[in-house]
């Protein structure tokens, strides 16, 4: 599937080529910490797939407890999240910065044991239709 994709402020921008059926969900406390909200939704793919269009990324490091290290890209003016690099066959496009995000949807999760206890009581809570 062709997707393309920007940070909050439009500085960069990107396109790729993916397939649909590997977009996860992610609970795990890194990812937590690094969206601000209970889990991430990531689109997987190589980095051969993704062709950057606009300016490049900032990159912070995050070494994990095994010691492997991983590359998380973002928008240095805005500070969105766009990507995450573990190797160059191990990519992953942030499902928020995706345009086509509404047709991508997860297929598996992973770290659940780290999910927040409430995460499947959200379909009880009261909902509002907003712009």
């Amino acid at each position: 599937m062709k997707i393309d994709g920007q940070c909050h402020c439009g500085l960069v921008t990107y396109e790729a080529d993916i397939d649909p059926l590997k977009v996860s969900i992610c609970h795990c406390t890194d990812c937590q910490a690094l969206t601000g909200s209970p889990y991430r939704v990531t689109a997987i793919c190589s980095g051969e797939q993704i062709r950057m269009t606009g300016k490049p990324t900032q990159t912070y490091v995050k070494t994990g407890d095994n010691g492997r290290r991983w590359f998380q890209h973002f928008c240095g003016q805005c500070g969105s999240p766009l990507f995450t690099e573990g190797g160059p066959d191990d990519w992953g496009i942030r499902w928020g910065s995706i345009r086509q995000r509404a047709q991508l949807k997860p297929t598996r999760q992973i770290w659940c044991r780290s999910a927040a206890p409430w995460i499947n009581d959200l379909a009880g809570l009261p909902g509002q239709l907003t712009e």
